[in-house]
Parts: C-alpha cells; structure tokens; sequence
C-alpha cells in the first residue's frame, strides 16, 4: 500500500509539472491583398492599362509607382505580426499588371530579407490584372502550380446577365465574336510543402459587380463552381488534402457563391469532412469588412480552409484563428472616405481599396 501511494504521489507530480508547462508552437501567417491597381509606368498594346501610364488619367510615373511599392511592402510586412514576428510565409495578390511589378516589390528593403519566391501567369483579363502567390523559400516548397481558367460564354447567360459585358466599370468583362467568351481572371493552383506538410493554395479574383450585384452574381456562382470543382478533384485523390482558397471574392460571406455554391460553413461543427469552413462569416456578423461602398463594408476578401485543417490536432498544422489586417496607416483619416481603406488619390499615394486578410497556421513543437 505504502508502494501504492509513492508511485501515486509521482504521477501526479508529473502531472502537475507537464500542466504548468505551456505548450510551444511554430506558427506561419497566410495572407491576401487585393494590391489595387499595382501597374508598371510602361504601356502594355495588348491590354487597357493607358490610365496607368506617365502620359495617362493617372499620370502615373517612377516616383509614384515607387511610392506604391513602398507602402505595400509596408503592409506586407505587418500582416499578422500581432501573433507572429515574421511576415506572411504565403500571400496571395490580385490586381497586379505583371510579374515584374512582383519582382520589385519583393526588393523593396522592408521585406527583401525574406527571400520571397513568385508564382504568375498572365491571365485573359483586359485590363491585364493576374492574381499570383508569394512565398518565403525557407519555409514553403511549390511542387507544382498551374492558372486553370475560368471558362464562360456570353450566349448561355445573355439572359440571365443582360449583356452585362456592355458594362463600362473599371473591370468590366470582356467577349470577343468569334466565341462570345467572357474573360476573366484565372485561378491559381499551387501545391507545396509547407515545412514538410503538404497544402493546396487557390488564389483567386472573381468576376467584379459590374452592371450590378444581381445581373453578375451567376458569374461569381461559376467562379465558386470552378473553385469547388478544383477542390473536389483534389478531395478525390486524397480526401484528406489540405486545400485554402483565399482571394477577393467580390461577394460577401452570405452570398450565394460562397453560401450555396462552395456551401462553407461559420461554425467549426458543422463543417462535414469534405466541407469547407469559413472564418470570414462571424466577423461579418459582427459588422467588420475589407471593403467600404457608400458607407456600407462588406468583406469581400476571404480566406476559406478544408475540414482537415480544423481538426485540432497540432501534431500537424491546423487553422489557429483569422484577421482583418487594418492598423491605422492603412485608414484614411480625413475627408468624405474617413475610415475607409487609404486608397490612391489625387493628391496622396495611398495602399489600395481592400484591407488585406489573413490566418494563422500552428502546430504544436516537441
């Protein structure tokens, strides 16, 4: 008995000694920025970009292109630093005009130090804006990327949309006669190792609200449909298969698209095991956003994960939590759009119409 009560009495020593002791953990902050209308100075004759050129609406030249620069390596290298000390291992980007606006960006001397590696293609979109993904070579692997694009025709939705390709908005889509294609930005699909995790990143920019958010909305539903069906393709091969599909969506989390269409979910528990979570859909319950429209914000940026990274075993990387990145520098404090994102102006070189989002990713270390 006397034997009993020593091995008893160091068990629960142990115990309390492993329960004081608090848990380590590595951490990696994903993230998306809508860059807004991150152009080079130099005209493109194959796509409308004349407004951002010297002699253009814009008169965008070297010392603004530079000053865009500038504050967005700023922002990126913030992004998550509330949790996290290093800047985002992985950034998805949209509203870029080309790689090389990537490749001085990633030079600029707030983040040069982080060895961003780039993945691009050029899409069909007529003002020349791509999505692409960041990434910092020490820590993720791309095993293979590749643009898979966002096929619609004119004629099978003339009906539905109302020829909204007549539109004039700033991206407004695009057809051509001899196949009434809409083009519009591909979505990108990059496999790597995160450490030596494997993850499936989709980035994307869904078809804008021009000519109105109801006559465009089944060109976000076929986006949503499109990102599903990369998804599933993946799940088959392994349904396992950790997959994040972040962007700017163009629709909130209670559209349809990402409601119905993707069918993500608010709540960790009733997300299914192929399902799709969403973080995005509390914090617009509760009123924050990316984007502002007539004093209304919405959160058309999103990050949205598989139910294999919500499992909470951090034996492997799990989704931690998520945020909207929107410290002061990036709020306009003065004039009509006080509080809103710090946008360019006439007068002032800002960041962009969007704030940027982001998640933690952890794992728990021996």
């Amino acid at each position: 008995m006397k034997n009993f009560y020593f091995v008893l009495a160091i068990v629960i020593c142990f115990s309390l000694k492993s329960m004081s002791q608090p848990k380590k953990y590595k951490i990696h902050t994903l993230a998306f920025y809508n860059f807004e209308n991150l152009f080079d100075t130099i005209n493109d004759p194959f796509t409308r970009d004349d407004e951002w050129t010297p002699s253009g609406l814009q008169q965008w030249n070297t010392k603004k292109y530079n000053q865009k620069l500038a504050n967005l390596s700023r922002a990126l290298a913030e992004i998550g630093t509330t949790e996290n000390s290093n800047a985002p291992t992985i950034i998805g980007c949209s509203e870029i005009e080309n790689r090389t606006v990537l490749e001085d960006l990633v030079k600029q001397s707030l983040i040069i130090n982080k060895d961003y590696g780039i993945i691009h293609y050029d899409s069909p979109d007529k003002r020349g804006i791509d999505v692409a993904l960041l990434y910092q070579k020490q820590y993720f692997k791309p095993t293979s990327y590749v643009n898979i694009p966002l096929l619609i025709y004119n004629k099978k939705f003339k009906e539905k949309t109302k020829s909204i390709t007549n539109q004039t908005a700033e991206d407004e889509l695009e057809t051509f006669a001899h196949d009434e294609r809409i083009y519009t930005r591909d979505q990108l699909l990059v496999t790597g190792f995160l450490e030596n995790e494997e993850v499936h990143i989709i980035v994307n920019h869904w078809p804008s609200r021009s000519g109105g958010e109801k006559k465009s909305a089944p060109l976000r539903e076929l986006a949503a449909a499109l990102n599903r069906k990369i998804m599933d393709s993946l799940q088959r091969i392994n349904p396992d298969a950790k997959i994040i599909t972040l962007g700017d969506l163009n629709d909130g989390p209670f559209n349809n698209s990402v409601k119905k269409t993707l069918n993500a979910k608010a709540k960790k528990s009733e997300v299914q095991p192929l399902g799709i979570f969403n973080p995005y859909e509390e914090m617009a319950n509760k009123g924050l956003g990316t984007i502002a429209y007539r004093d209304s914000w919405d959160i058309f940026d999103q990050i949205l994960m598989t139910h294999s990274l919500i499992q909470n075993d951090f034996k492997q990387f799990q989704f931690w939590k998520a945020g909207i990145f929107n410290p002061p520098f990036l709020i306009q404090n003065s004039g009509p759009y006080k509080g809103y994102p710090k946008r360019h102006s006439n007068t002032e070189i800002g960041f962009s119409d969007h704030f940027p989002v982001y998640i933690y990713l952890i794992k728990e270390t021996k």
